[in-house]
Formats: C-alpha cells, structure tokens, sequence
C-alpha cells in the first residue's frame, strides 16, 4: 500500500479504512448477529406451515359439517391408532351400530335410524376423526425430517413443538367435548366444550398463520422492520383479535345449541329487543350457555360491538405510512363487513347448512386476516417514496 501514503506521511483519499497490521490481510467485516444464527431451511418450513394450514382450515369446515350433520357422538369411543380402521364387513358395521343404540341421541332423536342411515353419519365423524389424524402425521413427520437433519432455524424448535403440542391438547380436548353426549339426557355435546373445541382450533390456525407470516421474511429484514413498528395500530389489532376470538367463542355457543334457529326476525328478537325468556334457566349461570334466547342476544350484540371495534382500528389503520399495511386492514374491514351481513342473513334464514358453514368459513378466513393485518402493523413492509404515496392515493 506505499502508494497509497505520500512522503510527508498523510494518508490517501483511495486508503482503504481498515487495511490491518503491517503486512497482514485486511480483516473481514462483521456480520450482525442475526445474520449470524442458524437460518434453516426457512422457506421450507413454511411451505410445511402452509400445508398444515389448509389443513386445519378443512378440519374446522368439516368439524362445522360434523356438527351440522349431528354426526358427532355416532363414534361413542376413543381409540387414536385402532380407530383409524373403519368398519369391515356386516357384523364390524352391526357391532357399531349397537353402541350407537345405546346412547341417549339415538333413543330421543334417533329411534328407529336404519343400519345405513347410520352410515351416513358415521362417516361423516369418522372422516373428522382420520383428518385429525391426518394433520398429526404431517406435522410429526415434517418436525422429525427437520431436526434430525439440523433444518430448523435458531429459536424455532420451541415454537414448532408447541403446535404439536397443542395439536394433540385439541385431540383429547375433542373425546372430552363427545363424552358429555354420552351422558344421560344428552342429544349433543355440551355447547360450552364445543366452544373450547373451536376456540382451540382458531388459536393453533392463527399461531401457524403467524409463523407463515414471519417465515415468508428473512430474520434480518423482520428486525429491521420492528424499528419502524406502529404500536398504537398493533395494540388496536391485537385487541380487535381478542374481540373476534370473543365472537367466535359466543358462535360455538349458538351453534352447539342450535340458538341460530330459533329467533329469525332482525333487528329484533320475535318483536322484541330484548327477548324476557332469556333467563328462565335455573340455575341463572346455565342461560349464558343453554338458553337459546340470551345466547343468540348474546352473540348479537357482540356482533355489532366487534364491528364497531373494526371500524375504529380500520380508521387508524387507512392513516398507515405503509401501503401493505392500510391494505391489509381494507381487507380485514371488508372481510368483516361480509361476515356480518353473512351472519344476519343466516339468522333470517333460519341456519341452514348451507349459510352456517359459509358463515363459519368466513370467520376463518376474517381471523386470519386480522392476524395479517396485526403482523404487518407489527412488522411494516418498507416501500419507495413514490410507492407509498401512489398507494396513499389509492387508499
């Protein structure tokens, strides 16, 4: 580098900043820390993530069915290996059927149901059923195939086990729900399991929508993205989440007791605002969960109070420096306007099968929409001067 010092010793302008020892290589530049950890074969896994997420997303809409079909409790045991094996041959379907017999659904809704009439709904549980089982093999193969060969990004073991983990918390909480419709008198399941059920559901299908969402960025870049975090819209999000998981809870009520059914004037309730039967139950605390009245009241208002909530983060949202995000949260507020114009109309209709489950599937696909918008509030996708304001124009 002697051509790079004159003789009065100042330096180059051309000098490079850190040439090192006399005689020694320059050294090479640090990397970040992030940059340094284990990335794994992250895009991988989220293709993985994505699979299991259509998969539980056709679970909730045939667990939706199941219910709808009062297919339910015709499988009145739980063996997770041996029940994957359907019936073979008269006497297997016979034998079946006699349990089936001897439950409360069958003497009070089901006396005289033919052999093949319990088939039908046999099937439709026992389909459930091989889907959940289904949804385990994948996810324990794939989380096998990238541990053992070191696949799995720094920090993400956790994380991953914990979706199986709570994968099969949903299995046994699935048996808990069918044993309360073995009991006396029962026709259906316990609403309140139900609710628990579902709700589990959501929350296994929103933490891998999250995962999708962060793995679809490099570590880095979602680090650089949390500096320009907007935490007023994320805690907005955030609560808007907990709110819908609120409704969504409230709608497994309705639909475990078939509340959808029973009171299909709107706005009112059979003329009234307020129905008076809705606390006729004994014990009082029974009405929030079996009294058809309170509970659709119930699910009501919590409809329009959750779309208020919208309305108020979609404000805050539209007023986004970031185009994706106040796109993000245009579609979570036109989600949320179809699912409550979805849900009046089913309600006026009296629930058919055909409504109750598009109405369920839209929950879905609102869920999975406010989680968007939250992770991009969360973690703001950076945009060109120009890009932003075009797509400030369009907002």
């Amino acid at each position: 580098m002697s051509g790079n010092t004159d003789k009065s010793g100042k330096r180059s302008i051309f000098e490079e900043v850190d040439p090192g020892k006399a005689g020694q290589p320059p050294q090479p530049r640090q990397t970040g820390l992030i940059e340094g950890r284990r990335q794994g074969a992250r895009g991988a896994i989220r293709l993985w993530l994505i699979v299991l997420f259509a998969l539980v997303m056709v679970m909730i809409a045939v667990g939706g069915l199941t219910r709808l079909t009062d297919s339910g409790l015709s499988i009145t045991e739980w063996r997770p290996i041996t029940g994957a094996i359907p019936p073979m041959g008269e006497a297997a379907w016979l034998a079946e059927f006699e349990k089936y017999r001897q439950i409360p659904q069958y003497e009070l809704m089901n006396f005289g149901m033919s052999l093949e009439e319990f088939k039908v709904i046999y099937w439709w549980e026992w389909g459930h059923r091989q889907l959940g089982r289904l949804i385990g093999l994948v996810w324990g193969v794939g989380f096998l195939w990238f541990w053992l060969s070191g696949r799995i990004p720094a920090g993400w073991t956790g994380r991953l086990l914990l979706l199986g983990g709570l994968g099969g918390l949903q299995g046994a909480i699935g048996w808990w729900m069918v044993a309360s419709g073995l009991t006396e008198g029962m026709i259906a399941v316990a609403s309140y399991r139900l609710a628990v059920h579902l709700g589990l559901a959501f929350v296994i299908l929103g933490l891998i929508a999250w995962h999708v969402f962060e793995l679809g960025r490099s570590a880095g870049d979602l680090l650089q993205a949390r500096r320009a975090r907007e935490g007023r819209l994320f805690s907005g999000a955030t609560g808007l989440m907990h709110f819908a998981m609120l409704q969504i809870l409230l709608g497994a009520l309705v639909a475990g007791i078939d509340a959808g059914r029973g009171y299909t004037d709107w706005p009112l309730m059979h003329g009234v605002f307020f129905p008076p039967e809705s606390f006729d139950i004994a014990p009082l605390w029974r009405n929030f969960f079996e009294n058809p009245a309170l509970v659709q009241f119930m699910h009501r208002m919590a409809g329009y109070f959750l779309l208020l909530f919208a309305v108020v983060v979609w404000l805050r949202g539209r007023r986004s420096a970031h185009g994706a995000t106040r796109r993000a949260f245009h579609w979570m507020m036109a989600a949320m306007t179809g699912q409550i114009v979805l849900g009046i109309v089913t309600v006026m209709h009296g629930a058919p099968w055909e409504l109750a489950i598009s109405h369920q599937v839209l929950a879905v696909v609102l869920w999975v929409l406010i989680i968007r918008a939250r992770f991009l509030a969360q973690y703001p996708r950076a945009e060109s001067l120009r890009g932003s304001v075009a797509n400030r124009g369009r907002a």
